[in-house]
Formats: C-alpha cells, sequence, structure tokens
C-alpha cells in the first residue's frame, strides 16, 4: 500500500516545515512519501521541503490552485499511489487525522473528506464560514449526497478518484466532489479540528470573497446543472414576458384596441422576452442533452 501526501504551497517557509513534521509523526509505520507542489514561490519553501525528506515539483510561476492540484495529480499516478492524501502546507489541518482518513478508505470509500463544520473549528471569520456552508448545500444538492465541508482542503482518495478530470481554472474542490458522486464512487467524511491560520488571502476584501461565492456557485450550476441554470434564466425572463403582457391587456381594455399604437414599444419588449426566454430555456435543453 503506497501512501503519497501531497501540499500545495506557495510561499509557506514559516509553516512548512512544521507541516511535514506532522505528517512524518502521523504516518510512523506506514509506508509513504511527501510530496510538495511549490507553486511558484519565491521564498526558501522549496528547500526547506527538499531539507526534510519530502520531493518536490517547483512551478516556474504561480499557476493557481486548480493547477496545482492537477500537478499534484499526475505526480501521485506517476508514483502508483494506492491512497492519496491532499492537506494544505499552512498548518490548518492537524495531520494526527491522517490514519482516520485512512480507515475510512479502508472501509471501502473512495473520497473521504475532512470536515472541520463536523468536528471544531479553532477560528473562521463569519462570511467565509456562511461561504463555506452555502457552498455545502448547493454541492450537496447536486452532487444527491449530505456534504457538510465542501470547500475542506483535507482529503484522502483512491486512484480512481485521483484519475477524475477537473477542469476548474480556480479550484479543485467542490468539482472534485461532484465528479466522484457522478461516477457513482463512495464518498464519506471524518470530523476534523481546524487551527486557526494566517488571514487567507481570499479573504483580505470580504465584498470581493463574497462575490467569488456567488459567481463560483452560478458557475457550479452552469457546468453540473445546465438544465436548472438556463431553465431558471429563461423562466424569469417569460414571468417578465407574462406580466408586460398583462399590463397591456389591462391597457387594451381600459383604453381599446385603437390605442394599442401608443405602447408599441411595452409590445417590442413583451416579444423580447419571451423569445430571449424561449431561446435560453432550448440552450439549457441542448446543454443538458451534451453533459450527459
Amino acid at each position: 500500500m503506497r501512501i503519497v501526501v501531497t501540499l500545495p504551497a506557495y510561499h509557506e517557509e514559516q509553516t512548512i516545515a512544521a507541516a511535514i513534521q506532522e505528517i512524518h509523526e502521523a504516518l510512523k509505520g506506514y509506508p509513504y512519501s511527501i510530496h510538495v507542489l511549490d507553486d511558484g514561490s519565491r521564498d526558501k519553501t522549496a528547500a526547506i521541503a527538499r531539507s526534510l525528506g519530502a520531493m518536490v515539483t517547483s512551478h516556474p510561476r504561480n499557476f493557481g490552485l486548480a493547477e496545482a492540484f492537477r500537478e499534484e495529480m499526475r505526480q501521485a499516478l506517476q508514483r502508483k499511489a494506492d491512497i492519496i492524501i491532499h492537506t494544505d502546507a499552512d498548518l490548518q489541518y492537524p495531520a494526527r487525522h491522517i490514519p482516520e482518513m485512512i480507515a475510512a478508505l479502508k472501509k471501502g470509500n473512495d473520497l473521504v473528506l475532512g470536515s472541520r463544520f463536523a468536528g471544531r473549528i479553532e477560528s473562521m471569520p463569519l462570511l467565509k464560514r456562511l461561504g463555506n456552508k452555502a457552498f455545502s448545500r448547493v454541492i450537496s444538492h447536486i452532487a444527491g449526497i449530505r456534504v457538510t465541508d465542501a470547500q475542506t482542503g483535507f482529503r484522502a482518495f483512491t486512484p480512481a478518484v485521483a484519475r477524475l478530470p477537473i477542469i476548474s481554472g480556480y479550484t479543485y474542490t467542490q468539482e472534485q466532489i461532484i465528479r466522484a458522486a457522478r461516477a457513482k464512487l463512495r464518498i464519506a467524511e471524518v470530523p476534523i479540528s481546524a487551527r486557526k491560520t494566517r488571514q487567507s488571502r481570499l479573504m483580505r476584501n470580504p465584498f470581493s470573497y463574497a462575490y467569488r461565492v456567488w459567481i463560483t456557485i452560478m458557475r457550479i450550476y452552469r457546468d453540473f446543472e445546465p438544465l436548472k441554470f438556463f431553465g431558471g434564466i429563461g423562466l424569469f425572463l417569460f414571468l417578465v414576458s407574462f406580466l408586460f403582457a398583462v399590463y397591456t391587456l389591462i391597457f387594451t381594455i381600459h383604453f381599446g384596441i385603437s390605442a394599442l399604437d401608443k405602447i408599441i414599444p411595452t409590445l417590442l419588449v413583451t416579444v423580447f422576452f419571451l423569445l430571449s426566454g424561449l431561446q435560453i430555456i432550448l440552450f439549457g435543453f441542448l446543454a443538458d442533452k451534451q453533459r450527459s
């Protein structure tokens, strides 16, 4: 049983040593290796990781979390991993939970999520907590399973999960869960504790973070539930056209057909919204057919 522990790292020279040492301690007695994906750090992250026995792959510049994850998966599969553990280099996730996650995999699960919300969170800003819970509700709905922490970066999985395509340009967390569920792979959660870490790079501007949350949720529905996404927009346009049509009818009853020339712009807007709604709904059916 080959265990590969992967950590994406970007300017983590302050925490990478402690993170790797925790993994060494947690996996005593297991056959394992540690792989650090240095995503363009300009500090000593890579050198420190190598000095502690980790294999390091360095990107020439920062490509972001999604591309780092794809490269991690390629490396783990090349190393013939039987179990892949993915965690962060900022010490948010205590490595002592790794054996619990391995045990959950051995029970027949394919993807095991370390759930902060099922366990204990030392500190998390309210906006980020609400955003994470919103993600979890959306992912639970789309995947058809209950997930309490869809955003967690602490997870263990089999090669079958590692081979699933990740096409997002931003993150992998939600997409991996949805694709695993739709591939009929077994998903479980293990309660974990989560430490307070440095301020998230995504949380420096709370309004920007809230915008990212809702844009990402819309993209998830667009990519995985296109009929619901485009159908909802189309039905909204139908509703608008219906309201304009009601207004036109009331106007006609009150002033007579001869007065219709006074509301020609309203008639044109009614037809525009009606046809637009129909086109968008048909596009949703087409996208849903292509997806399936």
